[in-house]
């Protein structure tokens, strides 16, 4: 137990230190090396591997509540959308009189829409503080009161999943209305800066690409002390026996409504810091599809393994960006085999794929090191 444990242990400094080293190098070349240098790393690649960044963050905070505590939600792009709402609405109030209607309150498409003042709900997102308190505590107050009515009432396996996706259809459905006040099909779009920096300069983008990686890291270290704390192993408990775990006393809803919960804060972070690199949040972030594909990026770096999560995260949307340039029809059928491929052939995942192997020539290694007996004359 101790040697796994120490084992565990490295694998996370690892992982810490690669992302570490790689905001270091991005923020090197993108910002010390000139343009037209071969090691020079333009900014859009910056925003990219800040996109890639935040799904990572999505995927972890989804295999907090599938891979330790059974779970299984295809509703997490609610949450994470709604924390790119928060931001986006902090962004659109620092437009200010550089709209295309000049208004200093409202945002253009509230002008186009012939609104008369600032809906209630706008209000203190003018505050950069006020919008990221926005961004945890809407997904968290919306998790909070869904997951306190299904849990309570017992609701697990493919019942759950199909009704945390009937939440986000239902929440596409209401950003999409224009009366909504939030930008209906176009959205939220047109920032112009954040904290008073433009975003579109170099320093900007690369600052939000290492607040990515920070927040990663942050959100990584918090679930690594949950699941390794005596909370992480009754949440495994109810993962494998949800009705012995009931039955030895635990309040099984509290367990699970408190790491839902904890799980749809960090989506919205996630979303937060996605939608300023981006330059835009619209209600088709809402779409079930996007959930259902941030469950495959957990499945395919590994469920129960925090960093496998966003590994999947990172190599699926990379591969994503290859083949939507290359062959863009092609994706959805390669995402589909890919998953039905790690169905049957890699149920543990990448990470655990390379576990397993690990596990194997270590036990060749203590075979073959074994004294062998010797034959008597």
């Amino acid at each position: 137990m101790s040697f796994a444990a120490g084992a565990l242990g490295r694998r996370s400094y690892i992982f810490i230190g690669i992302i570490a080293a790689i905001i270091m190098t991005v923020g090197i070349l993108n910002l010390a090396v000139p343009d037209g240098h071969a090691l020079h790393t333009s900014t859009y690649v910056v925003s990219l591997f800040g996109k890639y960044l935040c799904y990572a963050l999505l995927a972890l905070s989804i295999d907090l509540v599938w891979g330790f505590c059974g779970v299984l939600s295809l509703g997490h792009g609610a949450f994470f959308a709604l924390g790119g709402y928060a931001m986006g609405m902090y962004l659109m109030r620092q437009i200010g009189t550089r709209g295309v209607y000049a208004n200093p309150i409202l945002p253009d498409f509230m002008v186009f829409l012939n609104w008369q003042e600032l809906p209630w709900y706008w209000y203190g997102f003018d505050m950069f503080w006020f919008a990221a308190l926005m961004a945890v505590l809407v997904p968290g107050v919306l998790a909070f009161a869904f997951g306190w009515f299904a849990f309570r009432s017992r609701v697990t396996g493919v019942y759950l999943s199909i009704i945390t996706q009937a939440m986000t259809f239902a929440l596409l459905l209401a950003f999409f209305r224009n009366d909504m006040g939030f930008g209906g099909n176009n959205g939220l779009t047109d920032f112009k800066d954040i904290l008073g920096f433009d975003v579109q300069t170099d320093a900007t983008r690369f600052g939000l690409f290492a607040a990515s990686g920070i927040a990663l890291i942050l959100a990584f270290l918090v679930a690594q002390a949950i699941v390794h704390s005596k909370l992480g192993k009754i949440l495994i408990a109810v993962r494998d026996a949800e009705n012995r775990t009931r039955f030895l006393g635990y309040r099984v809803e509290h367990y699970k409504l408190f790491v839902w919960t904890l799980s749809a804060m960090i989506a919205g972070v996630a979303g937060a810091l996605y939608v300023p690199q981006v330059g835009i949040i619209n209600p088709s972030e809402f779409s079930p599809g996007n959930s259902i594909e941030a469950v495959i990026w957990v499945a395919v770096g590994g469920r129960g393994t925090l960093i496998g999560a966003a590994l999947g995260a990172v190599l699926v949307n990379g591969a994503k960006t290859i083949l939507t340039g290359a062959l863009p029809e092609v994706w959805l059928f390669a995402l589909g085999a890919l998953f039905i491929a790690v169905t049957l052939f890699l149920p543990k995942g990448i990470l655990g794929l390379v576990g397993q192997l690990v596990a194997r020539r270590k036990a060749r290694d203590a075979t073959s090191a074994q004294p062998q007996p010797q034959e008597a004359d």
